[in-house]
């Protein structure tokens, strides 16, 4: 890439959080027990979803696609990690880093735009019951699915474009987990104030665009249950968007405690944050909505005692 020979580096250091052996052990075996449960979580559900003809609908249709995004993410970053914190060799290659930086830009903009989707989804379902099978019809969540695909890829394709023509020529030392924008943007010797504001403005709207549909669906949706006289129909109409709601306190809250704060305040400290929103939330996801939905809980039952009765006739 013209970026790496214009900056004349061809590698970086991922440090990781901690640079002591003891707490590099610690490190592996939690970050492994986590990235095995993510995987595990996510494969059921998606699994459980496509072999269940009952939970093939618009809102297992995105919250499958939220598990694979949840899946791919980290896998993206998790491996090397765990690589890194078992070797001495902490190096990885420029192009590796870009690659890495341009999947954790384009899976992050995916999780955004599913969400705000799956919210549109509870509106209409809660708000136009009657309209539902029509307003969300096949045609149009596969639509809305493959615009939320494109714009994340041509997004991430854009910003790691500006990163190649970024000079490295200092310190290669990343405190970081995974290659990120902020910490590269850092390390560099070369003027990156007109990237970085591209990347705040376009961030901005990646975020905060998402947020505002979601916030909407949701005043709507508030106010449509309120208006329902029964207690148990009031209950069962928020408990259909209890677990979206938790998964996106958890995305949201994570995101917003790394990136909505200026490149000069970004520290080491923001290594907890990263992990919560690149880790843990993959990792919880699956237990949001298999421990809170009926429908998925049975539909993982009823996978899981398959596969049992297979193996044992």
């Amino acid at each position: 890439m013209h970026g790496g020979n214009q900056s004349g580096v061809s590698e970086f250091l991922l440090l990781g959080i901690s640079e002591s052996p003891k707490e590099e052990q610690i490190l592996f075996w939690m970050f492994l027990s986590m990235y095995l449960v993510t995987v595990v979580g996510n494969v059921l559900i998606i699994l459980a979803i496509g072999s269940d003809s009952c939970l093939h609908t618009p809102m297992y249709l995105f919250l499958a696609n939220l598990s694979f995004t949840d899946l791919f993410f980290v896998t993206n970053t998790i491996p090397k990690t765990l690589v890194n914190l078992q070797s001495q060799n902490k190096v990885i290659s420029y192009a590796g880093c870009l690659t890495q930086l341009y999947f954790l830009v384009c899976l992050v903009t995916l999780d955004n735009f599913i969400l705000a989707t799956m919210a549109y989804d509870r509106y209409v379902a809660i708000c136009r019951p009657l309209h539902y099978v029509t307003a969300m019809s096949p045609r149009l969540c596969i639509l809305l699915l493959t615009l939320c695909w494109v714009f994340s890829v041509l997004y991430g394709l854009f910003l790691t474009f500006l990163m190649t023509t970024v000079i490295f020529c200092g310190s290669r030392k990343i405190h970081y987990i995974f290659c990120e924008m902020y910490v590269l943007l850092r390390l560099a010797c070369s003027n990156t104030q007109v990237i970085h504001t591209v990347q705040i403005t376009t961030g901005c709207f990646i975020f905060f665009t998402p947020l505002a549909i979601m916030i909407m669906s949701y005043v709507w949706i508030v106010r449509a249950i309120l208006r329902i006289p029964s207690a148990s129909s009031k209950y069962k109409a928020f408990s259909t968007c209890a677990s979206h709601l938790a998964v996106v306190s958890l995305f949201y809250g994570t995101l917003s405690m790394v990136y909505l704060k200026p490149l000069q305040t970004h520290s080491i400290k923001d290594s907890v944050a990263t992990v919560m929103y690149a880790v843990v939330t993959p990792m919880m996801n699956p237990f949001i909505y298999s421990l809170r939905n009926k429908d998925m809980r049975r539909a993982l039952g009823r996978f899981l005692l398959g596969k049992v009765f297979q193996r044992s006739t």
